[in-house]
């Protein structure tokens, strides 16, 4: 293993991406803004962002994702949680502007208890943080409730469970405890937190990326 690619790995673990923590936390932060740049490009496409949304990225990392969202509004409002301070942070300093004008406003907060009200957000995105939650239906539930009614939940991830994920990635997932369903699994979850449709989005660039879209 070269000596670049241990660094790294060794930055993953101390950085913890579970829960970012330390100046390592915000190193794999900024760059998993540029590596999830791709999968998160393509589940927007799976939406129109309409100039006056009121959306929620839950899990906002290192803010990329709610920078490219926040640029497409004019009077809605986007708003960031993420249950890690350093997350907090990064997406706060990455989005500095739209944070001045009013655009944006980013919290500390876990996905299993929202800080809003029931019917708030037009859409709910998440990327690349699905693996890490708790209780996968209670927070789903959560999404639901301050999503309005015909609202959309995104959950975007880059790998799930199709029988063909190689060792390196199962080597990550029992590293990291990650939680990578199924296609049914995912529709079974979905489910059993009350939203009316649930749609399944698969890549078909060779790369096991999902967007599982649920409707309420």
């Amino acid at each position: 293993m070269s000596e670049v690619k241990r660094t790294e790995e060794e930055i993953t673990r101390e950085g913890n991406p579970r829960k970012p923590q330390g100046e390592e936390g915000k190193v794999m932060l900024d760059r998993m803004n540029h590596s999830h740049y791709e999968v998160t490009g393509w589940a927007l496409a799976h939406w129109k962002i309409k100039g006056d949304d009121q959306i929620l990225d839950i899990g906002c990392g290192g803010g990329m994702t709610l920078h490219r969202m926040t640029e497409q509004l004019t009077t809605g409002h986007a708003t960031g949680v993420d249950y890690s301070g350093v997350s907090v942070e990064e997406t706060g300093k990455l989005n500095e502007a739209f944070v001045k004008e009013g655009k944006l406003t980013v919290l500390e907060a876990s996905v299993e208890k929202l800080p809003f009200k029931d019917d708030t957000f037009d859409k709910i995105i998440t990327v690349e943080s699905f693996y890490f939650w708790g209780d996968h239906v209670t927070a789903l539930k959560e999404i639901n409730r301050v999503l309005k009614p015909g609202g959309l939940a995104f959950i975007c991830i880059d790998i799930y469970e199709n029988g063909a994920l190689d060792d390196k990635v199962r080597e990550n997932i029992t590293r990291y405890n990650m939680f990578v369903p199924t296609i049914d699994e995912f529709k079974d979850l979905f489910d059993k937190a009350g939203f009316e449709k649930v749609i399944v989005h698969t890549s078909d660039n060779g790369k096991p990326w999902i967007c599982v879209e649920g409707i309420k």
